[in-house]
């Protein structure tokens, strides 16, 4: 009985140290596992906040995308050199040659002053020949009697050429800065010259150089657009629209001895004012994209007092250069007929 006994104390302890030893590992495996998970924890705060500022890192060596906001979207240029130098190499990519000029010249801006920019409003779909986005009417049924007419607006910074009251051309120019402002009113182009030196420094270049006031020495020509107005009166254009313009218009018709003028040139408008230190006008093409239209109601009251002036001096003009044509030819000596040649034999 007494072995029983025993035996039963000696199993009991044996459960009760079994129990023990169990219940320690099993402790020593919550506490590790806790362990695991604070370490876990810390580590993954430690990680999220490495990646959190990664990513931030990240996003800000990303060039950023462009605002799609439909028919025209912005192109935010960062300050950063490098950002910018990687943005405009993709924009190289991305766009063609003519693409390109087209998205500055809506900007107005050329190639050399695009860095100026820090948002380029580009449009969704690129018509080279920017006549899908031109701010003046299309046609203008009070110019049908006018053959050629040029006008600048001030607000906007563009020109528009109409031919018999059809819109044929338009672009971007810089104006006379707000120290130096562009005569406004109705002119007519005078002389022209391929390449005129400015009187303001010699050391200014004026290609197709075209004037329309004499006496102030304004005119139209190529020069620096860097996307706001900036000239000293004159009118600057893209070399290519100084050119087209070059040849498009009539200059004027001087007396013998050149001290009168015998009849005008083109006639050309210059009108409106320009909001210094506001908002660029083309800006706002991002949230609306007829923000910049002049409709055919403001050309029609604007032009319209003018319109007979016009038609005088263009009829005139056709009657000089008509009769200058005919005194030449009366002129030309008429040639005797040279007799027939005879064959030697």
């Amino acid at each position: 009985m007494k072995n029983i006994f025993v035996k039963k104390s000696f199993l009991y302890a044996l459960f009760c140290a079994a129990m023990l030893i169990s219940c320690k590992k099993e402790i020593e495996k919550i506490s590790d596992t806790f362990k695991d998970t604070v370490s876990s924890s810390e580590v993954s705060a430690v990680e999220k906040d490495s990646i959190k500022k990664d990513s931030v890192v990240e996003k800000e060596s990303v060039p950023p995308a462009m605002q799609e906001n439909g028919f025209y979207n912005a192109l935010v240029l960062p300050k950063d050199k490098k950002l910018r130098d990687s943005i405009y190499a993709e924009f190289s990519k991305k766009y063609s040659e003519k693409e390109r000029y087209a998205i500055l010249a809506l900007n107005r801006l050329d190639s050399k002053n695009k860095w100026n920019a820090d948002t380029l409003v580009v449009p969704a779909k690129i018509d080279t020949t920017l006549m899908e986005y031109s701010p003046f009417p299309m046609q203008l049924d009070l110019l049908s009697g006018v053959k050629k007419f040029v006008i600048f607006s001030y607000p906007i910074q563009a020109y528009g050429v109409y031919s018999n009251g059809s819109l044929v051309k338009w672009g971007p120019t810089s104006m006379g800065k707000k120290a130096a402002q562009t005569t406004r009113g109705l002119t007519f182009a005078n002389w022209k010259k391929k390449l005129s030196i400015s009187t303001v420094s010699s050391e200014w270049k004026l290609p197709y150089n075209f004037n329309i006031h004499n006496i102030g020495g304004i005119g139209w020509h190529q020069y620096d657009l860097p996307g706001y107005p900036a000239s000293h009166s004159c009118l600057r254009l893209l070399m290519k629209d100084a050119q087209w313009l070059y040849s498009y218009a009539d200059t004027w018709i001087l007396n013998p001895g050149g001290a009168t003028t015998k009849a005008k040139g083109t006639p050309v408008m210059v009108f409106g004012d320009y909001k210094w230190g506001g908002r660029k006008p083309w800006r706002k093409l991002l949230d609306d994209p007829n923000a910049n239209n002049i409709s055919v109601e403001e050309m029609t009251k604007l032009l319209e007092p003018h319109i007979d002036k016009m038609i005088k001096e263009q009829d005139n003009r056709e009657k000089v250069s008509d009769s200058i044509k005919a005194a030449k030819a009366m002129a030309v000596p008429i040639q005797d007929e040279k007799p027939a040649e005879v064959p030697a034999n």
